[in-house]
């Protein structure tokens, strides 16, 4: 195992969000088996009072659940010097076996925790907490994630050691190589402009008429989810060829270096709340006929979607610039 700050932090920090949303799961149980906002008994009272301090506490460590993610890609690719071959957290991550898997389901943890956070907060601004079933029941989904996800990190750090010898971004991400990342870099860089340009400008179109007419909310939330895909499908294929200025480049992580003055982080940011709060405004399109939600909610699908909008439209701008204000271009494409 390979201690040092960075990674004392996330394992302390994986154990105590566990700790956490286990505990939240198994006082969620009881909500979805016993609340009755209707009734006056003392079980009632004990649930009313106690969900508040667990939701907001909860929420502080989603938070901190959803900030991880950052904090480990930044660790794992802070680490890569220790390991020969590894030039960035490609390498890293490649050490052993639960590197990828534990970065796939922070990914995932992120998307649904952020998810869960919106919920909370609609549940939150109605006087009769209208949405605490479902947000404990979403909460039983996230919580075995969570979990696994904490497993897998520990596993990764402590099974870390440095005289392993590992491989380079170029192997993976090479259109030579075998595997999806591969397959992703080897699609010519035209059908995959096409698709981003198309998901991208269609998600904005659709969040402009969320905001204006509330109507589209479930096509926004749709559309959302998909550009996210295409988007990281995108970042892979050319997006990363014009930040390197390489025909051959299509690494994903060595853009959150300071050779590319840590163009990476931007990008990613906005496109996981670009993601996060457009496919919110899905999430909550069930709910909006709720009595106690018919003042509240409106505004704040509003909020989520300008949010949305704006994150989509720093990121296609962020991996637009390199491309047209760079003299690399890509011959035949």
């Amino acid at each position: 195992m390979i201690l040092n700050p960075s990674v004392l932090s996330l394992l302390v920090s994986s154990l105590l969000i566990s700790f956490m949303v286990l505990y939240s799961a198994v006082y969620g149980a009881q909500i979805l088996k016993n609340w009755d906002i209707a009734s006056g008994s003392e079980l009632q009272l004990v649930l009313e009072r106690k969900t508040y301090l667990i939701s907001t506490i909860l929420s502080y460590f989603l938070g901190i659940q959803i900030i991880s993610l950052f904090l480990f890609v930044f660790t794992v690719d802070s680490l890569c010097p220790l390991f020969v071959g590894a030039m960035c957290a490609v390498g890293t991550l490649t050490v052993n076996g639960f590197g990828y898997p534990t970065l796939i389901l922070k990914l995932v943890n992120f998307l649904l925790a952020g998810l869960w956070l919106i919920i909370n907060h609609a549940d939150n601004s109605g006087y009769d907490y209208p949405l605490i079933r479902k947000k404990y029941a979403f909460l039983m989904v996230l919580t075995p994630l969570i979990l696994a996800e904490s497993a897998l990190e520990i596993a990764y750090f402590l099974q870390m050691k440095p005289d392993i010898i590992t491989s380079c971004c170029g192997s993976l991400f090479s259109p030579a190589s075998r595997g999806i990342a591969a397959e992703i870099a080897a699609v010519p860089s035209i059908p995959m402009k096409v698709a981003f340009y198309a998901a991208t400008g269609l998600t904005l179109i659709t969040g402009a008429i969320f905001i204006l007419t509330r109507r589209a909310g479930y096509f926004f939330a749709l559309l959302s989810g998909a550009t996210f895909l295409v988007s990281l499908a995108a970042l892979i294929s050319f997006i990363s060829l014009y930040i390197y200025e390489m025909p051959s480049h299509h690494c994903p992580f060595c853009i959150l270096q300071k050779e590319y003055h840590y163009l990476g982080y931007p990008l990613y940011v906005s496109l996981l709340i670009g993601s996060v709060t457009g496919m919110g405004v899905g999430v909550l399109m069930p709910f909006r006929n709720r009595p106690s939600l018919a003042v509240t909610l409106p505004g704040f699908q509003r909020r989520l979607a300008l949010a949305s909008v704006i994150s989509w439209l720093l990121f296609t701008l962020l991996a637009t610039w390199p491309i047209v204000f760079t003299s690399f271009r890509l011959e035949g494409y």
